[in-house]
């Protein structure tokens, strides 16, 4: 709504649409190919991304709060980027970037830094670009 406040009055129904076609797209290609990429382990993992549970294929119902919690990160990062396109872009060409966004990019990315197997980790603990990734905003 925030963003809504921040665009000229005839751009507000776009922005509002924009916002939930993140949610509903986002998360239903979080569902189907987000999740999969970032957090399918494996029991020979590479560097590049994971490859299980599809579509919450054979998904352990514990971790369902950790699949919604992850996804609303994911969703996130389209909305963050909807506000630098406001009155800049179609819903057409918003919408291919959430797809994109949020099926693709996010969930490689994630897998990267925070398998533990990714492309920015060694086994070591070190990663390509130092010491290992770590939270410092105490979650």
């Amino acid at each position: 709504v925030l963003e809504a406040g921040c665009v000229r009055l005839k751009n507000t129904q776009n922005i509002l649409v924009k916002n939930l076609l993140v949610v509903t797209v986002g998360f239903l290609c979080w569902f189907i190919l987000g999740y999969p990429l970032a957090f399918g382990g494996m029991d020979s993992p590479n560097m590049f991304a994971g490859f299980t549970n599809f579509a919450m294929d054979s998904l352990d119902p514990n971790a369902y709060r950790f699949w919604f919690f992850q996804g609303a990160f994911c969703a996130t990062g389209g909305t963050i980027v909807s506000g630098a396109m406001a009155e800049r872009t179609q819903l057409k060409g918003f919408a291919i970037y959430t797809i994109l966004m949020t099926s693709v990019i996010y969930p490689i990315v994630v897998y990267w830094g925070w398998s533990g197997t990714g492309l920015l980790n060694y086994g070591d603990g070190e990663s390509v670009v130092g010491p290992a990734l770590s939270d410092f905003a105490g979650s």
